[in-house]
């Protein structure tokens, strides 16, 4: 018994034997250390689960007791005991006195605890070994117990048993025997093996065996005759085939008790199939001695159905049943044919097997019968109803008393004769098939061999010869149903048969349904089936697509023969994945597996209302990809075919308003035109072009077109940070002066849509439209535009929400950076814009969001690029570079001195630390946590003195130093643009600017005036830098007057210094812009700098055909973050 030692603990006994032997092992023992306690139990069950030389652990259960644990163990002439239940230990427990009765009693284990007789087993054992006289014998065996047996092994494997037994076993297996490669043979004759068919010698049954015999050149047998032992044959034999010829051969070579008719004629068949390709030879007379001129050469042959006839003929009052047997091109009757054995007839040299065990017993009937029978008129139909029609299924029976009037035949049968009929019926877990052949009135199975009759008009009988040519073609066809069906033509049935789960199963039966329907073929008795659930037909699926007035409607007709699936189960079952829809009487029908992939795209693309499924027009591209143009109506072709054109940026051209102040560029006169042509289609977009290329000026040129032509009043939303209000109203004032604007914002904002409605365009803020959105959605805007909509990128806020509940005719996004993270921000941008366009939130998540920004799925980037890129109109400063400057970027590495180094070498230490002693789910949790480490480690590399430690007195920032110099220098000459995320820091600059006396605008979210502080810098010549927090006007701000741009701290997300370096590197600007980034080496900032690259052109590998990366935040990310160098 082999158990692990270290999982059981032999210490601490709770009862000891002082001074023992193994010579105490017995009653006596017991009785002194137990006593009372010594209350023996058959119920008990003790079970060793460790076994050693001197130590054990047992486990005692009983149903009246609960279960212990008991160890024994021997150590320096003591007996250890511990068991782990609560009875008093001054003397032995119950349970360690019932396991100490065991060792005394079983041998098997005492012989553990007792060295004598240990000694004594292994000497027996050695015996075998020649080791019996060693000294110290249990050196070389050892104990084993397993499944309640103790077996004595060497502990060498090597060791070799040299017993009598044992050494012919290893001749046998090491050894080639002297003489077996030598075996006498007559060069002049050929050995061949034959199947032997004779009676036995004393019981006269059937005995059929393989002999081996001489063949001299004359072609004859010679003697001997030498039986082969089939047995060692069939053990080499590797032939299915052959192997099953041998095993059948063998059932012929015993006495069997009973006869087995089914089993016999199986075997027999098996056998007259002879894949061996056997002569066989019959030996008539087994008294006579087996030699080859006792032999008879026979070719043996299955006698089948078509070997037998019956004749019927009528004889005045009688009719005679005569039985033939149709042999070798004539008719014998049974008393000229012999039968060696039951299963046998022999005729001359053929040997018939008689394979049926229906023709056996009619054969042996009518052998018994002489070969005839009379039948009293009176008593012939009955035996004709019950016997010879049934007898007919199976056997031709000829009537000879029956006349065959083809002229009767053609005035009695129809016009629909001959009618080829499928019965289906259930027998316990089988659908039964039987195909029957109508005949006018009567009908026939078409695997019997019964014949048709009728009666004249003088009720004469008279026969209708079947169709069999028609009969042959019905069975053919449904022989190819199903691979079974032929299989089961060797049966006696009339009739075919499939388990349920089978017939039932996938597109099987639908297949056959429709080819029985094809056939013409009449099916009954589908509806009594316990499975009839499913309807038998195919499905027949018809799609038509109409227009309506801002989606397409799509019809789908889902037919079952009459019976039709609604679109809700429809859609129900695409969801779930299944084959089956149900119908609306109830039952189910199977839906073809080629179309759950399309219905599942078609459902995605729009939205189930009643029995139509309705696709936004904004997803034309789905409507051609997915329905061919057969299923579209004219209408519908008409508008794709716009639609296309616009996709493909076949924009007409449109005049530009005549009261527009200054000029657009080439490219804001294209993106003016995909304004028109979004309105002219009733569609919504994203104006997406680059930071700085003048997207308001084209919106406000759009606007002013359409109060141009428009002879009614139009009214327009604009939504903007409030940091832009300002800027808006400017930019209209400049541009379009004669437009009406209003400004939704403040305490003292309308809430009367008239006056709203008497301007052309209302300015409001996010926040604003927030807390008015119930007044807002309720007036019908033509056109809602939001600037920097980015800001409703997070499609579970507030401003999302209400953004998507503003009615317009037209909405439009405006951002430069549509993506700053993930896709999600598309998303929620172009949801707002172009509703229905990008399907749920769950939806796009699964398809989009989750395998482009966690896998990378290239497939899934390409769909996405290809739905979007008609909606997103997007330019870059490259693609317009020749109307801009140069502009520079430049990274700058600040050494830090030593003191600054110390600090944030402890602090990044402590960190790492910190993380590394996480667990992934909980950095997830503590996120805050992990945000301020990083915080904190950004800050020592702006200035130490942005912690506040009191620990700390270091007031040297090696940025501040570069950044101070660098001021001074380029102050004079040029103006410069400071941002940092860290209002502190800006504080800390601030602070040695007044101290150098140099003028500055400052602008954070804390500002007030936010316009005083912009037309400061713009247009004060002495004020040169403006001092700007990233997130307050990082966008919206038109800073041209500025040409050197500062980052302090590298943000995560690049997007954010693109918008801060492009408040001044944007249309107009004149100058060449030089852009630097103040990184502190080796540190955090270094490899932010690193992850950032994987990011840098987040946006285009959405919009332009790049791939996608991934955006992690893990664990083993935030510890590259702090690898030491």
């Amino acid at each position: 018994m082999e158990h692990a030692e270290n999982k059981v603990d032999f210490n601490s006994p709770t009862y000891i034997i002082e001074n023992f032997s193994p010579l105490q092992l017995s009653a006596l023992l017991l009785w002194k250390h137990a006593g009372a306690q010594l209350q023996l139990d058959e119920g008990v069950q003790i079970k060793p689960f460790l076994l050693d030389i001197a130590k054990g652990a047992f486990t005692l259960f009983n149903l009246n007791m609960a279960s212990a644990v008991v160890k024994i163990w021997l150590q320096e002439h003591k007996m250890m005991f511990h068991c782990d239940c609560n009875e008093n230990k001054l003397r032995l427990c119950s349970h360690q006195a019932l396991v100490l009765h065991k060792i005394i009693t079983d041998e098997e284990i005492r012989i553990f605890y007792d060295d004598l007789l240990r000694i004594e087993k292994f000497r027996k054992v050695a015996k075998d070994y020649g080791m019996e006289q060693e000294n110290d014998i249990a050196d070389f065996f050892t104990l084993t117990y397993h499944n309640e047996k103790l077996t004595v092994t060497p502990k060498s494997p090597y060791l070799l048993n040299v017993t009598p037994d044992n050494i012919e076993r290893l001749k046998v297996d090491l050894l080639v025997g002297k003489h077996q490669a030598f075996k006498t043979v007559e060069f002049d004759l050929q050995i061949e093996r034959i199947v032997l068919v004779q009676h036995h010698r004393y019981y006269k049954h059937l005995i059929l065996n393989i002999c081996e015999v001489q063949i001299g050149l004359n072609g004859k047998l010679k003697n001997p005759i030498v039986p082969i032992e089939l047995l060692s044959l069939s053990w080499k034999e590797k032939n299915a085939e052959r192997l099953k010829f041998m095993v059948a051969l063998m059932r012929f070579q015993q006495v069997t008790a009973a006869e087995q008719m089914e089993e016999d004629l199986q075997a027999l068949k098996i056998v007259m199939a002879n894949p061996l390709n056997l002569a066989f030879y019959y030996q008539p007379d087994n008294n006579k001695q087996l030699t080859t001129k006792n032999l008879i050469k026979i070719r043996p042959q299955i006698l089948g159905a078509d070997n037998i006839k019956i004749v019927v003929l009528q004889n005045e009052h009688f009719y005679e049943i005569n039985f033939y047997l149709a042999l070798a091109g004539r008719s014998y009757q049974l008393d000229e044919t012999f039968f060696p054995f039951n299963y046998f007839i022999l005729l001359g040299d053929v040997l018939y097997l008689i394979s049926d065990i229906q023709i056996f017993k009619i054969i042996q009937f009518f052998r018994k019968a002489k070969g005839k029978l009379m039948v009293h008129q009176s008593k012939y139909n009955l035996i004709k109803e019950e016997i010879l029609d049934k007898v007919n299924d199976r056997l031709l029976i000829e009537y000879v008393y029956v006349s065959q009037r083809p002229e009767e035949a053609s005035n009695l049968l129809d016009n629909t004769w001959p009618e080829k009929i499928i019965y289906l019926s259930e027998f316990g877990d089988y659908i039964v098939i039987d195909p029957v052949m109508r005949y006018g009135d009567v009908e026939i199975s078409i695997r019997t061999k019964r014949q048709v009759f009728n009666t004249d008009g003088k009720g004469r009988p008279f026969l209708i010869k079947r169709n069999e040519s028609l009969e042959l073609t019905f069975m053919s066809h449904i022989i190819r149903q199903h691979p079974y069906f032929e299989e089961q033509l060797e049966d006696d049935l009339l009739y075919f048969y499939l388990h349920k789960n089978r017939f039932f199963d996938g597109e099987w039966f639908l297949e056959v349904f429709e080819q029985w329907q094809d056939e013409q073929i009449t099916v009954l008795g589908y509806n009594g089936l316990s499975g009839s659930k499913r309807n038998p037909h195919k499905a027949t699926i018809s799609i038509e697509v109409t227009s309506g007035l801002n989606w397409f409607n799509t019809e789908i007709n889902v037919r079952f023969g009459n019976k039709k699936a609604r679109l809700k189960e429809l859609n129900k079952a695409v969801k779930n994945r299944a084959h089956y829809v149900l119908l609306d009487d109830g039952t189910y029908g199977v839906f073809p597996a080629e179309w759950l992939e399309k219905f599942e795209q078609l459902f995605n693309s729009g939205e189930r209302v009643d029995e139509l499924l309705r696709t936004p027009k904004v997803n034309f591209q789905d409507i051609i990809a997915l329905y061919d143009e057969k299923m579209l109506s004219q209408e519908v072709r008409k508008e794709l075919s716009v639609y296309k054109c616009w996709a493909a940026y076949e924009i007409a051209s449109v005049a530009l308003p005549k009261t527009l102040i200054g000029t657009l560029r080439k490219y804001q006169t294209e993106g003016y035109f995909w304004l028109h042509s979004l309105a002219k289609l009733g569609l919504g977009g994203c104006l997406a072009d680059d930071m700085g290329l003048g997207k308001s000026v084209q919106v406000i040129a759009f606007i002013l077109s359409k109060r141009e032509k428009t002879a009614r009043k139009e009214l327009t939303l604009i939504v903007v940070p409030n940091s832009l209000l300002f800027n808006w109203c400017q930019e209209i004032q400049k541009f379009a002066p004669s437009l009406l604007t209003t400004i939704l914002h403040g305490t003292r904002r309308t809430n009367d849509e008239a006056k709203l409605k008497q301007v052309d365009i209302v300015l409001t803020s996010y926040g604003t439209m927030v807390s008015d959105i119930d007044f807002l959605k309720k007036i019908a805007f033509n056109y809602v535009f939001l600037d920097e909509s980015q800001n409703i990128k997070n499609p579970s806020s507030q401003r999302y929400r209400a953004a998507c509940m503003l009615m317009a005719d037209m909405r439009v996004a405006i951002t430069g950076t549509p993506i700053e993270n993930n896709t999600i921000d598309l998303f929620s941008q172009l949801s707002f814009a172009c509703p229905g366009l990008l399907g749920s939130k769950q939806y796009f998540k699964d398809v989009y969001s989750t395998p482009i920004d966690k896998f990378g799925v290239n497939k899934r980037l390409q769909e996405l690029q290809n739905k979007i890129r008609p909606f997103i109109l997007r330019r870059t400063k490259k693609e317009v570079g020749n109307d801009l400057p140069e502009k520079m970027e430049m990274v700058v590495y600040c050494e830090m001195d030593e003191e600054q180094r110390k600090i944030y070498a402890l602090y990044e230490r402590e960190f790492r630390e910190y993380i590394s002693a996480q667990t992934e789910e909980e950095i997830t949790n503590k996120s805050a946590v992990v945000l301020k480490g990083l915080t904190r480690l950004r800050q020592i590399c702006n200035s130490p003195i942005l912690l506040k430690d009191k620990r700390w007195d270091a007031s040297k920032s090696a940025k501040m130093e570069w950044l101070l110099e660098e001021i001074e220098g380029r102050s004079g000459q040029h103006k410069l643009l400071i941002f940092s995320q860290y209002v502190q820091m800006l504080e800390l600059i601030e602070e040695e600017l007044n101290m150098r006396k140099l003028h500055y605008a400052k602008l954070t979210g804390s500002t007030k005036d936010r316009a005083s502080e912009v037309e400061k810098f713009k247009h004060e010549k002495h004020v040169r830098i403006f001092l700007i927090s990233l997130k307050a006007g990082g966008v919206g701000l038109n800073l041209i007057e500025a040409d050197y741009v500062y980052i302090i701290d590298p943000w995560w997300n690049p997007a954010v210094e693109n918008q801060a370096i492009d408040r001044c590197y944007r249309i107009g600007q004149k100058k060449n812009v030089i852009a630097v980034r103040l990184i502190c080496k080796d540190t955090i900032e270094e490899k932010i700098v690193q992850l950032k690259q994987t990011k840098n052109d987040l946006i285009e590998k959405i919009i332009m055909p790049e791939g996608m990366a991934k955006k992690v935040f893990s664990k083993d990310a935030l510890l590259n973050l702090l690898k030491n160098k």
